[in-house]
C-alpha cells in the first residue's frame, strides 16, 4: 500500500495524489499536520528514504531558520523530536511503500519510482 505524507496547501502534494487518483493507485493519505508522525514513522521513512532526518527537513522554513537549529543537524534523534514536535518542517510530500519512499518533488518521479 502506498502512503503519502501530505500537507493539501502545497501543491506538489496535491499533485502527487492528483497523479496516483489518475493512476487508479490505491493508497492512504497521512495528513500529517493534522494528525502528527510519530518517531517510529519517521525511523521508517529515514530508512526507506535511505536518508539521516537532516536531509528530509525544511532548514529554509521560517521556524529552522529563527530557531537556528543547525546545530541539532547531526543528531539524529533530536533532529526526530524536533519534526515529532514541528511536523511542519517535514519535507513534503513523502510517498512510501512497504519498501522505499521518495520525496516527491517533483511530483513526476512517482511515474518512476513507483512504476505507475
Amino acid at each position: 500500500m502506498i502512503t503519502v505524507y501530505h500537507n493539501p496547501l502545497w501543491s506538489k502534494s496535491r499533485k502527487s495524489v492528483e497523479i496516483l487518483n489518475q493512476k487508479k493507485v490505491q493508497f492512504k493519505i497521512i495528513e500529517y499536520l493534522k494528525v502528527g508522525v510519530t518517531k517510529l514513522e519517521l525511523t521508517q521513512i529515514a530508512k526507506k528514504l535511505n536518508l539521516r532526518p537532516k536531509d528530509f527537513i525544511r532548514k529554509n522554513d521560517k521556524l529552522f531558520k529563527e530557531n537556528d537549529l543547525t546545530s541539532l543537524l547531526e543528531d539524529d534523534n533530536k533532529i526526530f523530536d524536533l519534526i515529532v514536535k514541528n511536523p511542519k518542517i517535514l519535507e513534503r510530500p513523502i510517498v512510501t511503500d512497504k519498501s522505499k519512499a521518495i520525496i516527491a518533488r517533483p511530483p513526476e518521479q512517482l511515474l518512476d519510482n513507483f512504476l505507475l
